[in-house]
């Protein structure tokens, strides 16, 4: 056993292409502590160019036919006004996107998934609610409306990567869902139905915008759908921490475990941080920041970063049971955005309490703005998340 480490607003934007103006090394440690601080190059004068923001009411049009569900279209709508009313969109600039096409999508998901997808927009409403304990089985509802909010939630995410990559931003928050890491090629699951950092980053490689991406999910829940769209290659390098409690937490199985890191040539590429219970928190995500991913981070050199970013292992978030702060997701981000010459995107994806998800997500729009995040206090990270740490490393 290891010691334990210390360680009312405008609603919605055009779906063209383009940008429009808004309105009006790691850091020393000591053998145990978590310390809070950021990379060297954080103290760096921000970039002038201006942070984007993808976002638009389509995509709340994705409701249960029947009663109240987690993935309520509220997760987007409180995240944007709490934005608006911290006046942090006035220095922000919403970029206009459309939905994701058919070959994009194709990138990553079967022609048979597309279609899938594609017929629920033709469904009646008897259709629907005779199909809801399908649908249930695989964690999914559906409306007529679901097909658009998906494609419209990938389409953001591809722009959100495309305005950063280019450079006509300098860092970007895609505002979107339904989510997406547990879309998998060939299946629709777990709240998701494309797999939106997946074919965004398939997108951003084929029209040469970027050769290698890194995709840091942080959601509670492992990306099932993201490691097996890039299982075996080496030119994308998924990292995620989420709850694995002996393949007990959704979505359950061996995949995503510690042992779980990629086939052929893409072994290596895959890195699980898999807890092994909940209540970790900003001690333990810090801990392994500073340990795990970043030193990982750093040797690939990504030419862009997408953090699938999930809020329900915040604090508050009965669903996740975990314990991160806005101010740790505000210095995780801060870390994160050392990389690829600050060209970080943020993808909304998981994260079920309000006010949780909320408060998070401006805490990271936050630092993309170029806010240093808040002061941390020492902390020490558990004793299991250390062991799972070191089992990692080995």
């Amino acid at each position: 056993m290891l010691e334990s480490m210390e360680i009312d607003p405008p609603a919605s934007t055009p779906s063209t292409s383009g940008i429009v103006q808004p309105r009006a090394g790691l850091s020393k440690m000591t053998a145990r502590r978590a310390m809070s601080n950021p990379l060297k190059n954080s103290e760096e004068k921000p970039h002038p160019r201006i942070t984007g923001y993808v976002y638009d009411v389509t995509m709340m049009t994705h409701i249960h036919p029947t009663e109240d569900h987690p993935e309520t279209p509220q997760r987007i709508s409180v995240i944007y006004q709490e934005m608006y009313a911290q006046k942090l969109l006035k220095d922000a600039s919403a970029l206009f996107f459309r939905p994701v096409e058919r070959q994009q999508a194709l990138l990553v998901h079967s022609e048979d998934h597309w279609n899938k997808v594609e017929r629920m927009a033709f469904m009646t409403m008897e259709e629907i609610l005779t199909s809801i304990p399908y649908y249930e089985g695989l964690s999914l509802y559906v409306s007529q409306q679901t097909t658009m909010a998906a494609k419209m939630s990938c389409g953001g995410v591809i722009e959100a990567c495309r305005a950063v990559a280019t450079g006509l931003v300098r860092n970007s928050f895609a505002i979107v869902r339904p989510p997406g890491h547990h879309a998998e090629p060939d299946e629709h699951m777990g709240f998701c139905f494309f797999n939106n950092a997946a074919v965004a980053a398939r997108v951003m490689q084929a029209e040469g915008k970027a050769k290698r991406v890194l995709i840091l999910d942080w959601d509670v829940h492992h990306g099932n759908g993201t490691q097996k769209a890039f299982l075996d290659d080496p030119t994308v390098l998924y990292v995620s921490l989420h709850r694995f409690d002996d393949g007990t937490f959704y979505p359950g199985g061996h995949f995503g475990s510690l042992t779980s890191c990629g086939e052929g040539s893409g072994l290596g590429f895959s890195v699980n941080i898999a807890w092994p219970e909940g209540d970790m928190g900003d001690a333990e995500y810090l801990y392994a920041f500073q340990r795990i991913i970043m030193p990982i981070a750093m040797e690939f050199a990504p030419d862009l970063v997408i953090i699938s970013a999930g809020f329900d292992a915040a604090r508050g978030d009965d669903l996740g049971g975990c314990d991160v702060t806005p101010g740790g997701y505000a210095h995780m981000t801060h870390m994160l955005c050392s990389l690829a010459s600050g060209k970080v995107v943020v993808a909304l994806e998981g994260g079920y309490n309000l006010d949780s998800i909320r408060d998070s997500a401006v805490a990271v729009m936050r630092v993309l703005l170029g806010e240093s995040p808040p002061p941390m206090p020492s902390m020490v990270a558990n004793r299991k998340a250390t062991e799972t740490i070191y089992q990692a490393l080995r």
